[in-house]
């Protein structure tokens, strides 16, 4: 399961309680890559490291072709077409949005292309362009009401695709 989104959009808190719920492990690509230093240099214009996606791959390489896995980043085209059944892209409106960003310090250029990028829709549109476009969804991430009815859905379709591959 590949959950992109924006930042701040709600995919970790959706990842990591997805996982819980049906027993399956949560990757979050910024913590891994941070514990492994896995960059390939530094971003001034917008004050991060820059990601080395080869790195990234090797390093969960072994873990996902185990199956059984959540992974939580920003975007989600430089990973194998093969680690995934689903991409569920969480969406937010930008009042929301902006609000979430600005709490976590977000300024200038930083705040204002993030929140373009969720306007335009890039990420769903990358997602729809790196894989089939019948496992790609998009799901509204607004409010805790969206937040369980997303956690439900994805649920569901989970203990479906068990019964149907096992």
């Amino acid at each position: 399961v590949c959950s992109p989104g924006t930042p701040g959009v709600g995919k970790t808190t959706l990842g990591k309680e997805l996982a819980s719920r049906a027993g399956l492990s949560y990757v979050n690509v910024g913590d891994l890559a941070k514990e492994g230093e896995l960059y390939e240099g530094f971003d001034e214009e917008y004050d991060c490291p820059i990601l080395d996606e080869d790195r990234v791959i090797d390093e969960l390489e072994d873990k996902m072709s185990e199956g059984g896995v959540i992974v939580d980043y920003h975007g989600c085209d430089f990973f194998p077409e093969r680690w995934f059944h689903i991409v569920f892209v969480l969406r937010t409106e930008n009042s929301f949005l902006y609000d979430r960003l600005e709490s976590r310090g977000y300024t200038g250029k930083k705040l204002q292309d993030n929140i373009q990028c969720e306007i335009f829709q890039t990420l769903y549109e990358e997602a729809v362009l790196s894989y089939k476009k019948e496992i790609v969804h998009q799901l509204p991430s607004n409010t805790p009401e969206d937040l369980e009815r997303n956690l439900d859905q994805i649920m569901q379709w989970i203990e479906q695709w068990m019964k149907d591959n096992n």
